[in-house]
């Protein structure tokens, strides 16, 4: 199991502090790059309003999810999606995206919390302390991620960046991304990863998986060893794919 410490860089996380999560969407096919993702779901333009009420929702708290809604990310049906059960931390799970709000570039994601008390709604977003995001991955480099480190969780490789707050787990056909407002959270919120639509515990490995993730930056021996140990050799032919087009491409 990974500990705190091996996702800090001399004693301190690999990037400065911020005050929590802002509502965003996994990478954008092709680019890498992170998007703002607008709110899709009632509890969450509750949990907009609340702030602009009241000014981080100090004194207001958004109610738990309903059967519905739950009922609904339970029977998502395009490919398993993860969450970390009812509650993260004390903070309860206040809304899912599911089928209805389903948009293939953005994934499919579960919010845990409120509003972060004394702050505001910056560019539209609002700061959560976890957002869990399941997207289809779609093959680019983590370059535009910043300050990384490249390891494995839960026996999947994973990228650690945003000073530890944000960590991406590639498993099976998809990258689950969760995004908490301190990175022991958003490790021990790895640890409890399970599907949310499908049988499975946190206490199992996560299925290894059939891409190639695009790790940039140092990656560790361990991850080394469990990406060259994929099934079907993927690394290793989509190296020597790339290696074709590069030199087609000279």
């Amino acid at each position: 199991m990974m500990t705190p410490a091996a996702v800090e860089r001399d004693g301190r996380p690999l990037a400065g502090p911020t005050s929590g999560v802002e509502i965003m969407s996994a990478m954008s096919p092709g680019t890498g790059s992170l998007q703002r993702q607008p709110p899709r779901t009632g509890a969450v333009i509750a949990l907009l309003l609340c702030a602009l009420a009241l000014g981080g929702c100090g004194t207001s708290h958004p109610s738990a999810i309903g059967n519905v809604e739950l009922a609904e990310a339970q029977t998502f049906p395009y490919y398993r999606a993860y969450w970390v059960g009812r509650s993260f931390g004390g903070h309860p799970l206040v809304a899912a995206d599911g089928q209805r709000d389903y948009i293939n570039s953005v994934g499919d994601s579960v919010f845990y919390g409120d509003c972060v008390p004394g702050k505001h709604i910056v560019g539209g977003s609002c700061l959560l302390p976890l957002q869990v995001t399941t997207v289809i991955y779609a093959l680019h480099s983590n370059s535009a991620l910043g300050m990384q480190r490249n390891t494995v969780i839960r026996g999947v490789p994973a990228a650690v960046y945003d000073g530890g707050r944000s960590i991406e787990l590639y498993s099976g056909r998809v990258a689950i991304d969760v995004l908490a407002d301190t990175y022991s959270n958003a490790l021990a919120a790895t640890m409890r990863l399970r599907p949310i639509n499908a049988p499975g515990s946190a206490t199992e490995p996560l299925p290894p998986p059939v891409y190639c993730p695009g790790l940039s930056g140092p990656i560790d021996a361990k991850a080394r060893a469990v990406m060259d140990s994929l099934p079907a050799d993927v690394c290793q032919r989509t190296s020597a794919q790339l290696a074709y087009v590069n030199s087609v491409n000279r």
